[in-house]
């Protein structure tokens, strides 16, 4: 892996998460369903739960995890020689698995979140995520233009 690739994956990885961060904050304060919560929860991970973390610690939080597929994603295109179409459906193999994340999550928590079986939840975080995998690769195609 070379350090263009980190760069580019990191770079992806804050733009992507903060896309859908922002989604899910704004459907939060439309529908009054906690996805924003669900996402940047922790509470229940043990040390790191026990502190009360302000919101945007927590964003940080999920930004690093964001990165961490950013990098995954820029690696795997050029490691695999990815183009075209191929690059949509490598950016639903890394972001599904994070849709089906909703349950332990929703299940974990200890502050209040949308629960497990809630259907408007479920398609809000669902939307969410797509939007995300969406958002990968012309973010790629960007940062391999600009660099």
């Amino acid at each position: 892996m070379t350090f263009k690739q980190i760069c580019s994956g990191i770079i992806i990885g804050l733009a992507s998460g903060t896309l859908l961060g922002l989604f899910l904050k704004w459907m939060q304060i439309l529908t009054g369903i906690k996805v924003y919560v669900l996402l940047l929860n922790v509470d229940f991970i043990p040390v790191v739960g026990e502190t009360n973390f302000p919101e945007w610690i927590e964003f940080l939080f999920h930004l690093v995890i964001s990165c961490v597929i950013g990098v995954l994603f820029v690696y795997l295109m050029e490691r695999l020689n990815v183009s075209g179409k191929g690059s949509w459906v490598l950016s639903l193999v890394l972001t599904i698995p994070t849709v089906f994340l909703y349950f332990p999550l929703s299940h974990l928590a200890i502050k209040d979140v949308p629960g497990l079986l809630y259907g408007e939840a479920i398609i809000l975080w669902t939307a969410g995520h797509l939007l995300y995998a969406l958002s990968l690769p012309p973010l790629y195609i960007l940062s391999s233009v600009r660099g």
